[in-house]
């Protein structure tokens, strides 16, 4: 699919009251065809994602210490957390242990997670998910990995104010560039 006609397809399930905010900018090499080109998604004639930029605003993980150590990541613990590590150590370890325990293996899940999704995302290419995220049901570009799906999803008009709102603890344990949509989104309403 050539790239108007993929962005046309992309603005039309945009948001209405992202109309005009966000943009999708592709470029391509005409005679240079072993470039890949540049792709990336601007919000109020900014750029704000760029799979291969490091000098946007967005934090890009380098190891997992980096995220273990992020003061601004806050990462929710549940009971079923906690319950797990108790079976684990069969009810030897105090309870204020348990929940420390509890959030480093969460945290280091959760590290694991926004590494691969990071390296993953690099090698893609915004026209395979794009297309994959316009051939897809909603709610599977909701519950994958792929930082991009999310966005797209994110940013779909199909995807109402309820839904959203009820995503508030969810998206905490995404990539800060799928938060930073998600509360671009929630401004919208």
């Amino acid at each position: 699919m050539s790239w108007s006609k993929l962005k046309q397809q992309l603005d039309s399930f945009l948001s209405p009251a992202l109309v005009g905010r966000v943009e999708y900018v592709g470029t391509s090499y005409r005679y240079l065809p072993d470039k890949a080109g540049l792709s990336y998604m601007a919000v109020d004639k900014k750029k704000v994602f760029n799979m291969t930029d490091a000098t946007t605003f967005i934090k890009w993980y380098q190891s997992e210490m980096e995220i273990k150590n992020d003061p601004n990541l806050h990462i929710p613990i549940s009971e079923e957390d906690i319950e797990a590590v108790r079976k684990t150590t069969n009810g030897q370890v105090p309870e204020d242990r348990l929940k420390v325990m509890a959030r480093g293996r969460k945290t280091g899940d959760l590290a694991k997670e926004l590494l691969s999704a990071q390296t993953a995302l690099s090698k893609s290419n915004f026209t395979v998910a794009a297309n994959r995220f316009l051939s897809g049901p909603i709610e599977e570009s909701l519950e994958s990995k792929d930082i991009l799906l999310n966005i797209l999803a994110l940013i779909d008009r199909r995807v109402g104010k309820k839904r959203i709102l009820n995503m508030r603890d969810t998206i905490k344990l995404k990539h800060p560039i799928v938060q930073y949509f998600y509360e671009l989104r929630v401004s919208t309403m």
